[in-house]
């Protein structure tokens, strides 16, 4: 071996060089003011439309507002809950709210059936069959209320209308007895209203992937149980929005029943609490009354609301 070969010392290796490291993440910062400054035009609109018109609501609740307050003959004077004390000591209040809830409740019952009822078929039939449905229902939709209701009124009309001589029924007056007049004021809202439900439920089917149901089908379920244990849970959100705006529309309910029934029916017969509400303030010029009963509304809407919303989030289902 050479001195040279035997001086040559193997030099190491060197060590691989640390890889850089890497920054952490920073913390999400907070958004701060930013999104609120965007929502600043909208919030103020809010506040004048909403918020204003609430705060002189329930403030009228509690005083003594009638006609001589509003002409300033004499001063508002503060009443406390004298007026909620005169509302709910009235028994045709109580008469008037159970009405509007059961009222309510089946106008919602057949608008949901009726929309969704609809909404499958427009899933299975052809294109203009779909289109003729769909320009009919929103034609439906877009018709005023006063106008509707007075449409409705003469189809039923007990000397011209056309639908007693169809019938064959004569002279019979379809608004005279309390629960014919309820059910065609029920018929001319879910006529104006079904619509709505329709088209977004439609709208719902549309985005399910097609495989989920047509695997259903292949398992042999029926049409309904497809609908129940598929379509239905899917659909849950879209069908928790058109359920509360059905009750929210439906418990207030006004024109058609001022206009079919005249003002509320025979001796009040066909009182709901909207039209109470306004013959209170405004027929009787008690509007500290007509604004405690508004209040009432406003809660019992508010009441329904968060308790629907809570069962649907106790079910896992977000909004």
């Amino acid at each position: 071996m050479t001195a040279h070969s035997t001086a040559y010392k193997a030099r190491p290796t060197p060590a691989p060089a640390p890889a850089p490291r890497r920054r952490s993440a920073s913390p999400a910062r907070r958004p701060g003011w930013t999104p609120w400054l965007y929502l600043l035009p909208a919030l103020v609109l809010l506040g004048g439309l909403l918020v204003y018109p609430i705060y002189q609501l329930g403030l009228i609740s509690f005083l003594e507002y009638t006609q001589a307050q509003v002409s300033g003959g004499e001063p508002a004077t503060f009443q406390g809950f004298g007026n909620y004390t005169a509302l709910f000591g009235d028994g045709q209040f109580w008469q008037v709210l159970l009405a509007t809830v059961v009222f309510a409740a089946a106008c919602v019952l057949a608008t949901l059936f009726v929309g969704c009822a609809l909404a499958v078929l427009l899933t299975r039939i052809r294109a203009v069959p779909r289109l003729v449905l769909m320009l009919a229902a929103l034609g439906a939709w877009a018709t005023p209320a006063i106008t509707g209701s007075t449409v409705w009124v003469f189809l039923f009309d007990a000397d011209f209308g056309p639908v007693n001589r169809i019938l064959g029924l004569g002279d019979h007056s379809w608004t005279y007895g309390r629960y014919s007049a309820f059910t065609l004021v029920l018929l001319e809202v879910l006529w104006c209203s079904f619509p709505f439900v329709m088209v977004t439920v439609y709208a719902g089917i549309r985005a399910i992937p097609t495989e989920v149901l047509e695997a259903a089908a292949l398992d042999g379920a029926s049409q309904w149980r497809i609908w129940r244990s598929v379509t239905a849970p899917m659909l849950r959100p879209i069908l928790t929005v058109v359920t509360i705006q059905s009750v929210i529309w439906d418990f207030k309910v006004f024109t058609q029943i001022y206009v079919m029934t005249n003002g509320g029916g025979i001796a009040g017969q066909n009182l709901v609490l909207n039209v109470y509400a306004y013959q209170k303030a405004f027929a009787s010029s008690q509007y500290s009354l007509g604004s405690a009963i508004g209040v009432v509304m406003l809660l019992i809407l508010l009441a329904v609301t968060l308790v629907h919303l809570r069962l649907v989030r106790r079910q896992g289902e977000e909004l």
